[in-house]
């Protein structure tokens, strides 16, 4: 039995695949749980309509993503620290500061999205990478600096 794949599902193929698969599987799982709908003429054509507009959406979200990674590109954030002998920070520069100093500039980010490897210890200049979708990557130039 052909089928068209509604989700992606391990092992079988991703969304909007048409898949060869055996006639019992497809009735007692995939079709059951909405994984999956028969490959007719009418379900071929309702999919590729709907995987056109899915397309658009994405293709938008990310030309918004592209902007948003201009913009951060372009701006470079401050934080202030208490430091100790040599220049050392009391605690650390962690991503929910970086989140913070980002809200200040009009930015919105999720802390989980901001690629910071280590908490940052020292002063000092440090480039730190915000995923914001899987394609795009922006830079933030974060100063560390003694308060």
């Amino acid at each position: 039995m052909k089928v068209i794949l509604t989700e992606d599902v391990s092992n079988l193929g991703k969304m909007g695949d048409i898949i060869q698969i055996k006639d019992g599987h497809a009735r007692n799982y995939l079709i059951p749980k909405k994984l999956a709908v028969p490959a007719n003429s009418q379900n071929i054509k309702a999919f590729a309509h709907q995987k056109n507009l899915l397309k658009q959406k994405q293709n938008r979200i990310k030309r918004e993503a592209e902007k948003l990674a201009e913009k951060i590109e372009k701006i470079s954030c401050t934080i202030s620290k208490p430091t100790g002998e040599d220049d050392k920070l009391f605690g650390s520069v962690t991503s929910l500061d970086i989140e913070e100093s980002l809200k200040e500039e009009g930015i919105k980010i999720d802390r989980k999205k901001i690629l910071l490897e280590e908490p940052i210890k020292s002063l000092g200049i440090y480039k730190v990478p915000i995923k914001l979708r899987p394609e795009v990557t922006a830079n933030l130039k974060v100063w560390v600096v003694k308060s």
